[in-house]
């Protein structure tokens, strides 16, 4: 996941980028040179925050000021990125402080801090001084450099997107909007906290006891059959569990209780919380919608795919449809060997699979096929191990070496954050990573990207480094070579690994484009291409160790890993589509049939996938993408299929191959935003990798469905192993 915050509209975040406005997704920090919290001087204690942010506003106040007189158009462009690059560094390491920080106190100055560099960025985001500026600089800057002149195109259309060319009432109507929406994103996470719903199940026998840690305790009065000399009844206590139906432990149940009431229970109750989203979702659209409309749109859908490489909800849907017609085949031949497992399991002959079996049967079947053991698995992947295997990825496809180095006193939160720092030979230094991977209590939940600082040339001899965070929750105690990852877990490592060397590796001329800082649709193809290191065995056997042994991870075990991913992939894929077509189809045209949201669900469930819909559930009531990513959730499948292509193109022969390492970073990563992104990736895979369609483009995606066996050729015949 990218994470970045935004200023006046709603954030995404594994990563939250939606530039709607003119600085919105542009943050950075200052000087690394003093000991303070990120290496910031002002953060020496979390009153810093306070001077960080007016040194800031003062700062940016001058180059404003700068900026009215009209200069040339490349000093315009400097000015504005020098603003970015102040502005955001309040913006960024207050939220990474916010999520991650253990000092409450620490939280709360970041907190301030956020709201106050967020009302400057309002007055800057509105300053018609500004505005006039950028739009001189673009009818001058045909001369300049071509990341120059995408830089000024890019500010004049950021602004816009936030309404500045709008009359006074039209513009005053967007600004209200934008708070009404995020005042309904936040009841909408608020909500999910609130009411994570609950299923109690007596007797506590039911539960299995590998679940009991998921669960609390419970107790009810249960009348006995004996009586006192008084003739009164004796009470017993009669012990039960309650279930929280939190995303987390409904996955786990799911997934691993044998009893098909109580998963019939938790699934119902875990997808109907919070009922009162469902309003919070429609209100949401609404604003958004009207949003849409006063911007000149059709949909909020077109209002947020149009700076995308797709370009129109048109190109989107005719993407997904097209998606979802290839992988029908091959899921509706998944479902029938499911089905026939269930039913040699239970000896039944009519049991057919329901929306609450799914995960159960899934499990088992792969574990009966495969033989995985996930305990055996981990064994192999102490964290320790999985770090020196990203240092073998950079130093083989890069000649990078990546190495630890000393955080000065003050410089970080927590005592087990690492810092690494990316070294190339001839190069130097090329930018700096932080390592915060334990979870503890207050700390952000899932795992992301966190942009510290972004890269930029200041001279002609010198550029600021890229800092950056890589944040997850991994269990366990907080020794490295003791705690050992779920394959998962490594996969999901890998892949934030992969924003962050989009980030570390990016050379742009304006911390605008650094790294991650380009369209949704093509930022996460680099965490999903390194998701591929992750499975491939060539790469696996110089890392994943066993932690006692030392022995190198057996090939035939890769193999079997790789055979219990692939069984129910074509079921996996089409949840994604379906996901996708949810969040498209609510942000399009409106208004929603009769019924709203919870009928659009049904109907594309029905449509779209091979399992029913639950009467009574709204799924989508707790799907918190539809806030972060609205109308672009569909960049993680299309994104998935240009790394695919890549993957099979570039890196597959040898995937840790200087040559693979070196196309990577000087044609694709090391432009970071600055280039059209078709053209980036044209030149890293020439005429093969997409095709236009209706003014967008449109993935290939063959190599995607060749490696999922969803071409004809290539399906085999469903049969139960």
């Amino acid at each position: 996941m990218l994470w970045s915050t935004v200023a006046l509209a709603v954030a995404r975040s594994k990563t939250v980028r939606h530039n709607l406005t003119l600085l919105h997704h542009r943050y950075r920090r200052r000087n690394f040179s003093t000991t303070g919290l990120y290496g910031i001087p002002h953060l020496k204690s979390p009153n810093g925050f306070q001077s960080f942010v007016d040194e800031a506003i003062q700062r940016s106040g001058e180059l404003v000021s700068y900026i009215s007189t009209k200069p040339s158009a490349s000093e315009i462009m400097r000015a504005m990125d020098e603003i970015s690059n102040t502005v955001c560094s309040v913006v960024d390491s207050a939220e990474l402080c916010r999520q991650t920080h253990p000092n409450r106190e620490f939280v709360e100055e970041a907190d301030k801090a956020s709201m106050k560099i967020n009302e400057y960025l309002h007055y800057l985001n509105t300053s018609h001084d500004i505005y006039d500026a950028v739009k001189k600089a673009e009818q001058e800057c045909h001369t300049l450099s071509e990341e120059t002149q995408r830089g000024v195109k890019s500010l004049r259309v950021d602004m816009e997107r936030g309404g500045i060319h709008l009359c006074p009432e039209k513009l005053d109507r967007v600004n209200k909007l934008d708070i009404e929406i995020s005042h309904l994103c936040r009841k909408y996470n608020e909500n999910i906290i609130i009411d994570p719903g609950t299923v109690d199940i007596y007797p506590s026998s039911r539960f299995p006891k590998n679940l009991h840690h998921l669960v609390k305790p419970i107790y009810k009065s249960k009348p006995s059959l004996t009586k006192d000399l008084l003739g009164s009844k004796d009470t017993l206590k009669e012990k039960g569990f309650r279930i929280t139906t939190d995303p987390r432990t409904l996955d786990s149940v799911l997934q691993l209780s044998s009893d098909d009431e109580i998963r019939k229970m938790v699934y119902i109750r875990g997808n109907s919380v919070p009922h009162a989203n469902v309003d919070v979702l429609q209100r949401l659209i609404s604003a958004r919608h009207e949003q849409a409309q006063i911007m000149g749109c059709g949909s909020y859908a077109e209002l947020a795919v149009k700076p995308n490489m797709a370009s129109s909800p048109k190109v989107v849907m005719s993407f997904l449809l097209e998606m979802s017609k290839m992988v029908q085949a091959k899921s509706t031949e998944e479902l029938k060997l499911l089905t026939k497992f269930k039913r040699e399991k239970c000896g039944q002959t009519g049991g057919d699979i329901r929306p609450w079996d799914e995960a159960y049967y899934t499990t088992m079947m792969k574990s009966s096929v495969y033989k995985v053991d996930s305990s055996v698995v981990a064994s192999y992947f102490s964290l320790s191990n999985c770090i020196e295997g990203l240092k073998v990825l950079v130093k083989s496809l890069f000649g990078v070496i990546c190495h630890k180095i000393p955080l000065a006193p003050g410089e970080s939160w927590d005592p087990q954050v690492l810092k690494l720092c990316l070294h190339h030979p001839d190069e130097g230094d090329l930018g700096y990573l932080y390592l915060d991977l334990y979870s503890r209590k207050g700390k952000y939940p899932g795992c992301a990207h966190f942009a510290i600082k972004g890269g930029r040339r200041i001279s002609q001899t010198e550029y600021q480094l890229p800092i950056v965070a890589l944040v997850c929750n991994f269990s366990g105690s907080r020794n490295p070579s003791t705690v050992r990852l779920n394959h998962w877990e490594v996969e999901t490592l890998f892949h934030e690994f992969g924003h962050a060397l989009h980030s570390l590796l990016s050379r742009t001329d304006y911390q605008h484009f650094s790294g991650t800082r380009t369209v949704l649709d093509f930022a996460e193809i680099p965490s999903n291409l390194f998701e591929y290191y992750a499975w491939d065995y060539r790469v696996l056997k110089t890392f994943a160790k066993h932690y006692s042994t030392g022995d190198e991870i057996p090939q035939k075990l890769v193999e079997s890993m790789l055979g219990a991913k692939n069984m129910f992939a074509a079921t996996d894929l089409q949840r994604q589509i379906f996901y996708a077509l949810v969040d498209q189809t609510l942000f399009g045209e409106q208004p929603l049939p009769l019924g709203g949201s919870s009928s659009v669900v049904a109907d594309l469930k029905r449509k779209h996938t091979n399992l029913e819909h639950v009467e009574g559930t709204h799924w989508e009531s707790r799907f918190s993408h539809l806030l972060n990513y609205g109308a672009g959730y569909y960049s993680y499948l299309y994104a998935k299929c240009f790394a695919a292509t890549i993957w099979k193109k570039v890196c597959e022969d040898d995937p840790l191959s200087p040559i693979a390492g070196s196309a990577i970073r000087t044609k694709f990563l090391q432009h970071g935003g600055a280039r059209e992104p078709a053209a980036i990736l044209n030149d890293l895979v020439p005429d093969s990798i997409y095709r236009h369609y209706d003014g967008g483009i449109i993935p290939d995606i063959s190599s995607l469905c060749e490696e999922m066996e969803l071409m004809e050729e290539h399906q085999p015949k469903a049969h139960l192993l």
